[in-house]
């Protein structure tokens, strides 16, 4: 009995190979404000993944937990070590404390999964409703597509405002910047375009991904509420990177959010990132830099702060068809100072994008919502994916808005108006009530089709202009009563034939008789 075990072990011992293996270890040298310097990893790579191996540095207590593992992303390469930002908590980090490589570029997970569940910058799940089971593991930095392998903008993406569909329309691919001083509506339209894609065909509709760099928790909690009561939460993804946030995970965000809707991209989705926003993004790049020691440049940003936004909004694309047809519509949010587009991140931004939807100030105040100044937003891509239908009844609706801005501001002047001018900025007043548009109520392409033909054919011109609103309401849910076939051809052909316009003269003529209490004739 004895002998046979003792074989048995000498057998092993004789069969015994041992393995050699070998890690890439270093050691924290400093740490201060969520940025560590470490000695020893010679072999590192930029945006390589390394974890701090609690046990091995100073405990941070006598009975100290285990805890999950805590990850530093290599922002810098130095002549003798790397310096690292942590991501989590870097009170649980302390000098001595030893690194380990991984050999891994930061990814963050992607998936059907995903949707309508909230992320944070790592793609990690916060929303309580547990941890992701079958997904796919996405590079956060990855190069943008070439030229080969893209087409052009030729789908429209709807947004349900009118003042957007109508005179600066988004096309699928494009990446439109979205700017404007504090609380004048910037992100309501981001929230709106994202509820307004349940008007969408399944099939069609755009994957949406809401990034939130920097924003009150509770803010994006009452986003995600809103979404969820919209019925859009379904096809969104939120990545949120609060202000508590570390500024790494601030600065990550974005990408993230690039990276998660690549993976639908390149199944042959369309898809909608919305980063609110880069402001936000580039004063946690700021501080990352300076806290990293990289030499300040303008404002004391560093000198690739161009190069952050250019690489992250470059990825948003229209891929060809070889490519599997897939896009991602990048709509990017800019805070401005006092109105200020001539500012560094603006100019940065502005020169990067394919147009930019500003949102002004003095109109907000005025109860002009969504406050869009006509004059200085423009899409350098979108009016070449807009249905025909739009095109031919909002041709000229930007110079006229233009035209009765530069006559408001003469009229505060002049005491006696000709008819002509009168008559112009009578008609502008009553266009300006048309495109307003409360908070989360956008509109299908058919019913904005239906209202800018009717206020483009003097529909409105008897009505008072502080009834306009009510009146276009009515008419709206006059016409999905009584015409709802008229609508839906419009809806399916995305043309507006010749028996369509009649139909629609007919209806407006009916509506007239029927409230004829509505339309006071001017005088």
């Amino acid at each position: 009995m004895e002998s046979s075990i003792v074989e048995k072990i000498i057998r092993e011992i004789e069969q015994y190979a041992p393995k050699n293996e070998s890690e890439h270890v270093g050691r924290v040298t400093a740490v201060g404000d969520g940025v560590v310097a470490i000695d020893g990893l010679s072999k590192a790579v930029m945006s390589e993944i390394v974890i701090f191996e609690e046990g091995k540095g100073k405990p941070l207590s006598d009975t100290m937990e285990v805890r999950a593992e805590l990850y530093g992303l290599i922002l810098n390469l130095e002549e003798d070590g790397v310096r690292a930002s942590i991501l989590g908590d870097s009170a649980r980090v302390s000098e001595g404390m030893t690194v380990k490589s991984t050999g891994r570029i930061l990814s963050v997970p992607s998936g059907d999964e995903l949707l309508g569940r909230v992320v944070n910058a790592l793609g990690e799940p916060i929303d309580g409703k547990g941890p992701f089971k079958n997904v796919t593991f996405m590079q956060v930095e990855r190069q943008a597509s070439g030229v080969m392998d893209r087409k052009g903008v030729s789908v429209p993406l709807q947004t349900g405002i009118k003042a957007i569909d109508s005179m600066i329309p988004i096309g699928r691919g494009q990446r439109e910047l979205i700017i404007g001083d504090r609380s004048t509506g910037k992100t309501t339209v981001a929230i709106d375009t994202i509820i307004n894609q349940r008007n969408e065909p399944k099939e069609k509709r755009p994957i949406c991904i809401y990034v939130a760099v920097g924003q009150k928790e509770s803010k994006t909690a009452r986003i995600v509420e809103q979404l969820r009561e919209a019925g859009a939460l379904e096809y969104t993804i939120v990545v949120d990177a609060p202000a508590s946030a570390p500024a790494a995970l601030q600065f990550l965000a974005p990408f993230s959010g690039a990276a998660i809707g690549e993976f639908f991209m390149d199944r042959g989705q369309d898809v909608l990132v919305i980063y609110d926003d880069l402001s936000k993004q580039a004063v946690a790049y700021r501080q990352l830099s300076l806290l990293l020691r990289r030499p300040p440049g303008r404002e004391a940003y560093p000198g690739d702060i161009f190069y952050l936004h250019s690489r992250l909004l470059e990825r948003a694309a229209r891929l060809s068809d070889e490519r599997g047809g897939g896009s991602l519509t990048a709509l990017p949010i800019i805070e401005t100072q006092e109105g200020d587009v001539s500012a560094y991140i603006p100019t940065n931004v502005i020169s990067i994008t394919d147009g930019q939807i500003f949102l002004d100030a003095s109109l907000f105040n005025k109860g002009v919502l969504p406050a869009i100044d006509v004059g200085i937003s423009v899409s350098r891509v979108g009016s070449s994916a807009q249905t025909k239908s739009m095109k031919s009844v909002a041709g000229g609706l930007k110079l006229e808005l233009a035209q009765f801005r530069d006559l408001e501001a003469f009229m505060q002047f002049a005491q006696d108006l000709d008819k002509e001018t009168a008559d112009r900025i009578a008609s502008g007043m009553r266009m300006v009530e048309v495109l307003k548009q409360k908070n989360g109520q956008p509109l299908p392409l058919e019913s904005q089709v239906v209202i800018l033909y009717a206020a483009t054919h003097k529909f409105f011109a008897d009505v008072p202009v502080s009834q306009v609103t009510a009146v276009e309401k009515q008419f709206v849910e006059y016409m999905d009563g009584q015409h709802a076939k008229t609508l839906a051809e419009i809806r399916t052909s995305a043309v507006v034939s010749d028996e369509s316009k009649k139909e629609l003269n007919r209806a407006m003529e009916e509506f007239k008789l029927a409230h004829a209490d509505l339309f006071t004739p001017a005088k």
